[in-house]
């Protein structure tokens, strides 16, 4: 049964105002959807109108009596932008996700009943074993139409591959035959679309110019963090309206959100560990022109949705051409003209190389895995695995949730178990990847550098055929920004990059499943064996200290003594720990060191320095046994590892005050906490953690 294009243009202009009218390959992906029940693949640029070709085909599809449309949504930005979008058309959306747990059995109830037009899942809904059996299989059977939208994380040549995406095979598989199937992402090159239109089978693909005529993309190539932060400062007025600054860290958007705003500037953090209800009301802060700016990672990113967007700061370089093209895209869909900057830093690639190590296991861990899954006669929990392998939790999160997909292994109530089925792991495959990886970071690097058009650049990245020079970015036009500062704006940021210190909070609770290892620790650590609030110099993914102290602990930097400005900024840190607000409780009476096989050292000169200055003894070194690299491995492997290992000095014993435990690193913190107990458990009446860095 065919369609009109005229009740296809009501409904949109319902979304999108009495004066819009559909693209031709719009119309042409809503007639497939609706009068031939294709599956459908929209590779076009943001801002292009992809939402509307699903949300005009739900109003379409349910005028004709179909079941309601499933859209899974990767982000909760996307989900709430989507919501209220649908809203405007008269359609109603709902969403099952990890922040609305409680409204779901209204969500069931009211899909049920007929009641809703468009429900938003979330990917990870998919391999939840209570959603898989109860409500997938019913999903399926009335489903009207199919979304899933950035269907690029689909793939694993993807620039933000998600396991829990290829769940979408089975749903695929189980839907009633003759539904349509509607995939839409902006950020697929050749490689990718072709995997994700192989996925969808018999798909019809519309690829359209991925031109963002309104962005005037820039590079400012500075030499230090503070001049990078300094210059952000003292451009942010010249920027149109409001926007997002992009970093690449956790910790970098809360120092450069709080250098903002010591600045002037209305702006606030947003991170994926920002609670739900603050991530809200940033966004909306920002819809309203309330902020100037979200200082954001990469958690706002794909879907949030502010068509007057004026600018897109990037305070350090994202790994992918690919990926940076899709952030830039949230700026300029509804503006004449918005401004893109990129000020990369030399610390970028060991950021990249950190995101790196978060890939696929080697297969010797992946069969470690494989064989305690079979030999358990009970599904395993993350937490009970983790303590039989040497895999941090999010690294095994995730391979877990392949293995889930290619079929080894099944969630269920309880945890995880093997299913028995052959499965081979494929060294090519992820050995492409990484060479693929590899080579959008070359890609990214050739974008700062070319003498070229840098939006033919990234539409090259993307292969676009119609790639040609903009005519606006910095390289065809005049450049618009200086590529230096003030005296005074570089001064201001060197002040507030300098100030060293941040607290350590001491480990309070034991990794689950350790009596089971063999290791008798279990539940809360008892009060009088753990560490006090401790302190160390800076983190190592800040914008200040961070580049020094990364550059100091790196593998290949020859172990020796402390430098003297880190000494000094040791003293500042002790100093304002004696006297501000979150003061120790007593002054230390006594130092020691860490043992360490690596940099002895600089951990000794250090300790001797602080004893010097505070006029303390220096009581030795707290030595270990362990031959452990226990920062690589989980908590309850490093917890395992360095259980009973340490030995501590005779002098120690006879204290009768806190005693200053000074290290170079924490990472997880079990070696400065199972070092402190031993430390309590001889007499020691308090333990002061200090190290010189953390490393998140």
């Amino acid at each position: 049964m065919g369609i009109a294009r005229e009740d296809a243009e009501a409904v949109l202009r319902r979304l999108a105002g009495d004066q819009a009218r559909l693209r031709d390959d719009q119309w042409t992906a809503i007639e497939a959807l609706v009068a031939q029940a294709r599956r459908v693949l929209c590779v076009q640029r943001t801002g292009w109108g992809k939402s509307a070709v699903y949300f005009i085909a739900t109003a379409l599809l349910r005028a004709r009596g179909a079941g309601p449309t499933v859209i899974v949504s990767p982000l909760l930005a996307l989900m709430r932008n989507q919501v209220e979008a649908a809203a405007r058309a008269g359609i109603h959306a709902r969403t099952i996700n990890s922040a609305n747990l409680e409204e779901w059995e209204g969500v069931a109830a009211e899909i049920a009943a007929g009641e809703v037009d468009v429900l938003l899942i979330s990917p990870e809904r998919l391999n939840n074993p209570d959603f898989r059996e109860s409500v997938l299989p019913k999903l399926a059977s009335t489903t009207g139409l199919l979304v899933v939208d950035e269907a690029h994380c689909v793939s694993d040549w993807g620039h933000d591959f998600r396991p829990d995406y290829r769940r979408l095979r089975t749903l695929l598989s189980e839907l009633t035959p003759g539904t349509p199937v509607l995939a839409t992402t902006a950020t697929a090159n050749a490689r990718v679309s072709a995997d994700v239109a192989e996925q969808l089978g018999d798909a019809l693909v519309l690829r359209g110019s991925l031109d963002r005529e309104s962005l005037r993309l820039s590079v400012v190539d500075l030499p230090t963090a503070a001049h990078r932060l300094g210059w952000l400062a003292e451009q942010l007025d010249r920027f149109d309206g409001s926007g997002i600054v992009y970093t690449l860290t956790v910790a970098a958007a809360h120092e450069t959100a709080d250098f903002l705003r010591s600045r002037g500037f209305a702006v606030q953090a947003y991170t994926g560990q920002s609670e739900d209800a603050d991530r809200r009301v940033a966004e909306q802060g920002l819809l309203e022109n309330k902020l100037k700016a979200l200082v954001a990672t990469s958690a706002l990113g794909m879907g949030f949705d502010k068509p007057d967007l004026g600018f897109v700061v990037h305070l350090g370089a994202p790994s992918s051409p690919i990926a940076y093209y899709q952030q830039v895209g949230r700026a300029g869909r509804a503006v004449d003209s918005a401004d893109v900057v990129l000020l990369a830093g030399a610390e970028d690639e060991a950021i990249w190389r950190y995101f790196a190590s978060l890939a696929f296991p080697p297969e010797e861990q992946v069969r470690r895995v494989l064989h305690e899954l079979d030999v358990s006669d009970r599904p395993l929990s993350t937490q009970a695995l983790e303590v039989r392998v040497e895999l941090r939790r999010a690294r095994l999160e995730l391979m877990l949730k392949v293995l889930d997909v290619d079929g080894a292994v099944q969630r269920v109530k309880g945890g995880w178990q093997a299913t028995g089925q052959p499965w081979a792991y494929d060294t090519q495959r992820h050995e492409r990847i990484a060479a693929a990886r590899s080579e959008e970071q070359q890609a990214m690097r050739g974008y700062q550098t070319s003498q070229d058009c840098r939006m033919q650049f990234l539409r090259r990245c993307l292969d676009d055929p119609d790639a040609v020079a903009c005519g606006r970015c910095d390289r065809c036009a005049p450049p618009r920004f200086a590529q230096e500062i003030s005296a005074e704006a570089l001064a201001a940021a060197h002040t507030f990059l300098g100030r060293p210190g941040l607290s350590i909070e001491p480990r309070r609770m034991w990794p689950t499943g350790l009596k089971a290892a063999g290791v008798p620790l279990a539940g809360k650590i008892a009060p009088e064996e753990q560490a006090l609030p401790g302190r160390a110099v800076g983190r190592l993914t800040d914008l200040g200290w961070g580049g020094r102290l990364r550059t100091l602990l790196a593998e290949q930097t020859a172990d020796g003594p402390a430098p003297a400005d880190l000494l000094n900024a040791v003293v500042q840190v002790l100093k304002s720990w004696a006297t501000g607000p979150e003061a120790w409780p007593q002054r230390p009476v006594a130092v020691a060191a860490m043992g360490s096989s690596r940099r002895a050292q600089l951990i000794a000169s250090v300790a001797q320095h602080i004893a010097t200055v505070g006029r303390l003894p220096l009581l030795g070194t707290v030595g270990t046994r362990s031959t452990m690299d226990a920062g690589r491995a989980n908590s309850a492997h490093r917890v395992k590892a360095l259980h009973g290992t340490f030995t501590v000095p005779g002098e120690l014993t006879a204290v009768d005050g806190p005693v200053l435990l000074v290290d170079d690193c924490v990472d997880s913190g079990w070696t400065m906490a199972l070092a402190a107990r031993e430390l309590r458990l001889a007499g020691v009446p308090a333990v002061l953690p200090f190290a010189l860095a953390v490393t998140s």
